[in-house]
């Protein structure tokens, strides 16, 4: 999947789908101060558009950001949940698709708390009730039935691709380099106090090993704590998963 967060609007279309296709409830919340509802991923959200307002050069802007699992080419939950109940996370050998199972539940919460810990991006939430640990699918059933992910059915602005990694990688690509240009691009005074380029720092987020790649014009910092990988002491599950890399890029 590929995410151009410059095309997000916040309608929050995407959020609304994915609750409809999992048939989660509806979650409680309270006025926080933000547009953003509800406040985070939850066990019954696994999509969730991030508000982010920043006052730039006097005026104000509004960043978006549609949070969801990146499904790692390499991902630390699958190798953490692995040193305790095998199969309860696993990675679907035709798309790459990392899917909690129902074996999830045979995980303590102190298990499931230190897989949760191991997510650089802070994904995976443990539903309280059921004991089981969830996060985004990425639709795999719609997947597997050659449709694509109800966030990328019912975005309208076209924020949101999906496809073959390749394809979605060389999308970023080119929509990095036609950003950069349109940085360079000489503007009228009007053109630069709107667009603020000063400040643009255009990103292709961790593309080298994520299923979900994001491209952001402004510092990821400005998003969100966890818009990118948020570097942590490495733990037992990472050291695992780096000794295990080389391995699995020679057999591709």
């Amino acid at each position: 999947m590929f995410i151009d967060t410059t095309r997000c609007t916040a309608c929050r279309g995407c959020q609304v789908a994915c609750k409809q296709w999992h048939d989660h409830e509806a979650v409680p919340t309270k006025q926080t101060g933000t547009h953003q509802n509800p406040p985070d991923l939850t066990p019954n959200n696994f999509k969730l558009v991030r508000f982010s307002e920043h006052k730039i050069d006097g005026h104000v802007h509004w960043l978006f950001f549609p949070d969801q699992c990146r499904h790692c080419l390499q991902p630390a939950c699958k190798a953490t949940a692995d040193m305790y109940v095998e199969d309860a996370i696993v990675v679907d050998e035709a798309t790459g698709i990392v899917v909690c199972t129902e074996k999830t539940k045979e995980l303590t919460k102190e298990q499931c708390d230190e897989i949760i810990d191991s997510c650089p991006y802070n994904i995976p939430r443990r539903n309280e009730i059921s004991g089981e640990l969830v996060k985004c699918d990425m639709c795999i059933d719609r997947v597997q039935a050659g449709l694509v992910p109800m966030c990328v059915k019912s975005c309208c602005t076209g924020a949101m691709s999906f496809g073959e990694r390749e394809d979605m990688l060389i999308k970023a690509k080119l929509r990095l380099t036609e950003a950069q240009a349109e940085i360079e691009r000489p503007k009228s005074e009007l053109e630069t106090k709107i667009v603020c380029d000063v400040h643009k720092s255009c990103t292709i987020l961790d593309e080298e090993d994520l299923g979900v790649i994001y491209f952001l014009e402004m510092p990821r910092e400005m998003y969100h704590q966890y818009a990118g990988r948020e570097i942590k002491p490495l733990n037992r599950a990472d050291f695992l998963a780096g000794l295990a890399k080389p391995f699995k890029n020679m057999l591709g």
